[in-house]
């Protein structure tokens, strides 16, 4: 898809059209799907080992944090990941183009994990995270702006080119907490941190050997920023580092109640964002419907990322106090349960990307793929409820295989179909912040999950995971209701 230099409208790339030397699919998606893959072993492997180093006594190797305040950061961490893709977003918007933001915001996860690696305390914690999750967001927002330009709007081959990129992310996050948890067991945590810069590097210089081959448009700044216009973004920079700043130095901001504070932050931001779009004058008639039609779908996705994002909160927290590890005589490492979700969606991400293939106009429409991917991850929580109420580390870690099955399949309905319709749906002055709208609804939902971890405890998980889980069912349930109205409104767009 090419822009158009005056308003980046998309039109029809025919080279990446007739593409199909990847599986089918343009050359250019192996090279995305490889950087992905071990941007994805870094990010997921330093998170698995994450909460562990919070929370864990110094003696053990950790920095002895309240257990409420670990699951806070890291629930903030997270939102602040895909915060961050508003970032990525601009930037490919106004300044780089999204094949520069993606080379860029690759670096900038790379110098983060070293961070981690080498700072010892708080001070690396701070440093590394932050740079992380800069770095993160830009490679999220941009990767899939630029997976999205290899198709045309109309391209039935999409939803499965997404799925294909989609297990690349779910490889590196089967193969990073495995190796990354069993460094840590073996040498400590700042090795591990130390392995996941390493795999970040292996991916940069993958992608920087493939960049040529990737398609012009994924270069193209739709709306470049006017000379001298760069002063207001700058001073809102610094304005926000000093709020932050005082803000911890007052006490209004902690580390329990940091996810909070974030979710608060992703709301208004997205608020902010859709106004815009609904708004502008650069925007006209069906993409403002477009636009409408996208809002349900959003918030959607807040309820799926709110309940799938606490396999780093609360699933962590279950896994060590709660979870039976003794598989036939072998103990099964406490980092490990992390690698099983995207086991499973390695092994089904091409079963589905084959059903939509194979069902091309026949497959479900995607607010229908939205409204079964709340309703899975509903009932995944509400099968944990057979061993609610236990004490001590009776669930077997096979009903936890189970439960993450569920999980993987919800994520399939509505993850990768979510990545390729923020590409479409989208007005064309704002291609990338769209893709970033979406990224906010995980964001937002990362952020919840570390503010509903703050209210699981072992005694009361029974009425946690019903409450939770039925919330979850009922939304989906609306959303199957609105499914006709939201495709009218679609104009187009399936």
């Amino acid at each position: 898809m090419t822009p158009t230099p005056a308003t980046g409208t998309p039109t029809a790339d025919s080279g990446s059209s007739t593409d199909r030397r990847f599986f089918g699919h343009p050359l250019a998606l192996g090279s995305l799907f490889s950087v992905e893959l071990w941007e994805r072993f870094s990010f997921y492997g330093m998170q698995t080992v994450m909460a562990y180093y919070l929370y864990y006594a110094v003696t053990e190797g950790g920095l002895g944090f309240p257990e409420a305040s670990a699951t806070s950061i890291i629930g903030a961490y997270g939102g602040l990941v895909y915060l961050a893709a508003v970032v990525g977003a601009w930037v490919a918007d106004r300044l780089l183009g999204a094949e520069r933001t993606l080379f860029v915001s690759a670096i900038t996860v790379m110098v983060g994990h070293v961070a981690l690696a080498v700072l010892p305390g708080v001070a690396g914690v701070v440093v590394g995270l932050v740079l992380v999750a800069l770095g993160s967001g830009g490679v999220k927002t941009s990767a899939t702006t630029v997976v999205g330009s290899l198709y045309a709007r109309d391209d039935p081959r999409a939803d499965a080119g997404f799925s294909i990129f989609y297990m690349g992310i779910n490889i590196g996050a089967l193969v990073g907490p495995l190796l990354t948890g069993l460094t840590q067991e073996l040498a400590g945590f700042h090795w591990a941190f130390g392995l996941a810069a390493i795999g970040m590097a292996v991916g940069l210089t993958i992608y920087a050997l493939g960049r040529r081959g990737l398609p012009s448009s994924a270069a193209a700044v739709p709306d470049p920023l006017p000379a001298g216009a760069w002063l207001r973004p700058a001073l809102g920079v610094v304005v926000v580092v000093v709020l932050v700043v005082v803000g911890f130095a007052t006490g209004v901001l902690s580390a329990a109640n940091l996810s909070t504070a974030v979710a608060i932050v992703v709301v208004l931001i997205s608020i902010g964002i859709f106004a815009i779009m609904l708004t502008s004058p650069k925007v006209d008639g069906d993409e403002r419907s477009r636009v409408r039609a996208f809002i349900p779908m959003w918030l959607g996705s807040v309820v799926f990322w709110s309940l799938f994002q606490q396999q780093f909160t609360v699933v962590t927290l279950y896994s060590d106090t709660r979870l039976d590890r003794n598989l036939f005589g072998w103990e099964f490492p406490v980092n490990w349960p992390n690698s099983i979700q995207p086991f499973w969606v390695i092994v089904l991400a091409p079963l589905f990307a084959l059903m939509w293939t194979k069902l091309g106009d026949r497959a479900p429409s995607t607010p229908v793929k939205f409204a079964l991917g709340a309703t899975g991850m509903g009932i995944a929580f509400l099968l944990f409820l057979p061993w609610a109420g236990g004490t001590g580390n009776t669930t077997p870690v096979l009903a936890l295989v189970l439960i993450l099955m569920v999980f993987s399949l919800a994520e399939l309905n509505l993850s990768p179909v979510g990545l390729s319709l923020s590409t479409r749906v989208g007005p064309a002055a704002f291609r990338n912040l769209t893709v970033a709208l979406f990224y906010l609804s995980i964001s937002l939902g990362s952020a919840l999950s570390g503010t509903l971890a703050g209210y699981y405890s072992p005694e009361t998980e029974g009425a946690y995971f019903g409450i939770t889980g039925a919330a979850a069912i009922v939304l989906g349930l609306i959303l199957f209701a609105l499914s006709p109205w939201i495709r009218r409104a679609m104009r187009g767009v399936r």
